[in-house]
């Protein structure tokens, strides 16, 4: 039986060409493999032995890299009000656009009027965090940014990365107007 369609001229089969032995067993691909490593490793030894920027590991918690990226996201941190409150209104549509679903946000009615309510909890699991800004660029009210800066980013214990409210509002930046709808630059 022909699962040709109608109208259609046969299509030849056209054999696929042999594997040689040594193409089989892939020595040469592991030799090939083998060589661009050893490449790698004594060109990056050369910088390093002659005090260049090199592929050199930087022991991180105690060294930094002084070429940091200018456009690297950092740590998370909250804005404040002039009065000394986070500038977040609880709208959690920074958890809602995480990827990573590490943000953990609970309202709590507030006592100013002008504002309905405010976080409870907010709670970063630095851990989880992928580091992508999605929450920077969701928030409507400019409450929350990322710096620059990387340190107190690395731990030991899970437990100690995630950055509660009270972590996230010791940067002290102070917003002197209350806008809680629209642009603040």
């Amino acid at each position: 039986m022909s699962y040709q369609i109608p109208g259609l001229p046969d299509m030849e089969y056209m054999d696929r060409q042999k594997r040689t032995f040594l193409t089989q067993i892939y020595y040469r691909e592991v030799a090939r493999g083998v060589w661009i490593t050893t490449k790698h490793f004594f060109r990056n030894m050369w910088k390093w032995m002659t005090f260049r920027k090199g592929g050199v590991v930087v022991q991180y918690p105690e060294e930094t890299r002084p070429d940091m990226s200018p456009n690297n996201r950092g740590r998370h941190v909250l804005v404040q009000r002039s009065n000394g409150e986070s500038r977040c209104v609880a709208c959690q549509m920074c958890g809602t656009v995480c990827p990573a679903e590490c943000i953990t946000i609970e309202a709590e009615e507030s006592k100013n009027s002008t504002i309905q309510r405010k976080p409870k909890v907010f709670d970063i699991d630095i851990s989880r965090c992928i580091f992508c800004g999605f929450c920077v660029e969701a928030c409507p009210v400019d409450a929350i940014r990322m710096l620059a800066s990387t340190e107190n980013l690395v731990g030991y214990n899970r437990f100690k990365m995630i950055y509660d409210k009270d972590t996230l509002l010791n940067w002290h930046p102070v917003v002197n107007d209350d806008v809680v709808h629209g642009y603040n630059p």
